[in-house]
């Protein structure tokens, strides 16, 4: 028998709001921003997610894992401009398999929707070796904030 997706994937209510400027450095000659920083927004709101709730790279490189981004999507909706400011919200996608999936929804300052997008990261333990099994301290995580 096989288990339908939505039983292994769930998204979760852990969500993070962070806003930033768009930088003159960010934009082409037509002053709309250059399609391949989208993915940089969307590496600022898993930063900004990983300092609220206590799962920030240096917490997974203390407990002896990096996470690499093995599949990211990103679907433009409206363009963003120099000038304006781009709001990044962060959801958690709980998995029951060893990966961390985030989901992004970037606002623009009229709270248009602009670009959506996802992006999943696995463990390697520090010898470089793909972790089958979710991590300890990713359980211990998932405890504290209340996903188990």
């Amino acid at each position: 028998m096989v288990k339908r997706r939505e039983q292994f994937y769930a998204e979760s209510e852990l969500t993070e709001s962070v806003t930033i400027p768009v930088r003159f450095s960010e934009v082409d000659s037509l002053g709309i921003v250059w399609h391949g920083h989208y993915i940089l927004y969307f590496e600022q709101g898993r930063e900004a997610f990983g300092k609220t709730y206590g799962i920030d790279y240096l917490t997974v490189q203390k407990a002896g894992y990096t996470t690499p981004i093995v599949k990211s999507i990103c679907e433009h909706k409206l363009p963003l401009r120099y000038g304006d400011t781009a709001r990044i919200v962060t959801s958690y996608v709980d998995t029951l398999a060893a990966k961390m999936i985030f989901r992004f929804k970037i606002y623009n300052s009229k709270d248009q929707l602009v670009c959506q997008g996802e992006t999943i990261q696995v463990f390697l333990d520090n010898t470089q070796n793909l972790s089958l099994n979710v991590p300890d301290f990713v359980v211990d995580w998932k405890r504290k904030v209340g996903l188990l």
